[in-house]
Parts: structure tokens; sequence; C-alpha cells
């Protein structure tokens, strides 16, 4: 059965910025996933889905998407999956917003964190500055790395340090600032999901638990009817990187990619009627 976005739900991530759906994923399903992780990775591994059939399956896992699709429309083109493995001890992730790192131009980044463990604030769970996806994507101060940013905007302020735990070098400090007692911890059980936008300040803390690992499958959407300037492997200036990722969910007038490992989508279906 279709798991349909409420009313109240479409309200609260456009007031808030971020949804969390609980029990999205069964337990066994979790298992699952976790039998294919490899506890000697590195703590943060990128674009499995492109490598391993099972993470091509969560990617384009049916319930993730009706979700994504309530939030931001019917046409889905997936774009990437990471594996977080944060060990007791690991240190955190500062702020930053995920539409700095991956660009879609009209932005319509979504990003779907689903845990795999409980996530709490003892093992460094995330949390969401409420409030800040109305916020406008910060540009870097090194315009030589490629990220996004609104660079129209009059005045808008370039910043240093995107991703760093520590809060005095970390250039979103003073932004997230404005939202003062607006932080949220996402506390999740293993199976739950929080869905964000793509302008959302978000962070992470170290993992200060002795025995618990906080692992977490994270992957990101946007409209298929979006540019896509963006892929884990270089882009010439301007390239669309469209044809690189899945289409999800609907349709669309722009190149797209086939699952490697045949996970049905409508790129499959879509594809057929394209070649019909």
């Amino acid at each position: 059965m279709k798991r349909r976005v409420t009313v109240d739900e479409y309200v609260h991530y456009r007031e808030q910025g971020y949804l969390i759906v609980r029990g999205l994923l069964e337990q066994q399903e979790v298992k699952d996933l976790l039998d294919h992780v490899d506890e000697p990775r590195a703590d943060r591994v990128h674009f499995l889905h492109r490598r391993v059939e099972i993470h091509e399956r969560f990617l384009l896992h049916p319930r993730l998407l009706d979700v994504v699709e309530g939030l931001i429309g019917p046409d889905v083109l997936a774009l990437q999956t990471m594996l977080f493995l944060k060990r007791p001890g690991s240190e955190g992730q500062g702020y930053h917003q995920d539409s700095f790192h991956i660009i879609t131009e009209p932005d319509t980044l979504i990003g779907a964190w689903l845990a795999l463990d409980r996530a709490d604030t003892e093992n460094g769970c995330l949390w969401i500055t409420a409030g800040s996806q109305n916020e406008p994507v910060y540009p870097d101060a090194d315009e030589s790395k490629g990220h996004g940013g609104d660079t129209r905007l009059a005045g808008i302020r370039a910043i240093e340090g995107a991703d760093d735990p520590d809060e005095t070098r970390n250039g979103l400090t003073p932004v997230a600032a404005k939202y003062a007692g607006r932080e949220v911890a996402a506390e999740l059980d293993p199976g739950d999901v929080v869905f964000f936008g793509g302008h959302v300040l978000h962070r992470s803390h170290a993992n200060r638990s002795r025995d618990r690992t906080r692992r977490s499958f994270v992957s990101h959407y946007c409209s298929a009817r979006s540019f896509v300037p963006w892929d884990d492997e270089p882009l010439a200036p301007g390239e669309m990187g469209n044809e690189r990722h899945i289409l999800a969910r609907g349709t669309t007038h722009l190149p797209y990619a086939q699952p490697r490992f045949g996970t049905p989508c409508a790129a499959n279906d879509y594809g057929a009627i394209a070649a019909a």
C-alpha cells in the first residue's frame, strides 16, 4: 500500500523544513541492509548504489519514494546514497546545507536519513535547525571548489568552514544563531526516516557513547525536471549530470540513467515507453 503524506505532514515539512516518519521501513528490511554493512569501511561511504545491489534497492525503496513524491512532486530523480558508520568516539559534522554540496537547478533537493541503529543525543544523532529552510544557500568563499550558493542575492555573505564541527570556524554559525532555541534533535529508532530540504541547516555532534555505533543510510533526490550539474565524478563546467542519475518516479524531458541492478522504478517503465 502506498504511504501517502498527510496534509499535516506536508504543512510541517513546509513550515519546519523537515519531517520525521516513524517506522517507515520494517525491522527485517533494516536487518537486511545491516547484513551488507562492512564494519572496517571508512566512517562515510558514498555511491554504494552503483556497486552493491541492495543499496540501489534502498535508494529506490517504494516507501521512501512515496514520501519524497508527496513532498516535492511526482517526478523524482534519485541522486546519491551515503552510508554512515559513526563509531564511538567519532566526531560530528558541523553546520551545513546539502544544496551547498549537491546542486540542482531549480533547487528541489531533498534528503532522506534512515536510522539503522538507535540514533540519539548520546551517539551523535542529526540536529536540524527548524525554520532555516527559508535561508538562501550561502556560497563558498573559495569559488574554485565549485560549491552551490545563491550568489545573485545582493549582499549575501560567502562563508568558510561549512561542515566544520568547531562552531568558531564554521561560517554558518551566525546564520544558525538567528534560530536560537529552534534546533531539534532528530532522535530515531531503526526504520525511522527524517526527510529535510537542501537549504536546511543541520549538523551532528560526536558519538559520546562507549559502545554504540550510529549507522545510517542517507539518500538524496530532486525533481526529475531539475537540471543537475553535479555527480560524484567530475563534470565539465556547465555539463549536465542527469544522465548519471536514476529516474525513480514519474517522467521527465531530461536524460536519466537506468538502475544498474535492474531495481523496478520509473526508469524501467518510462524507458520502455520511450523506446516504443
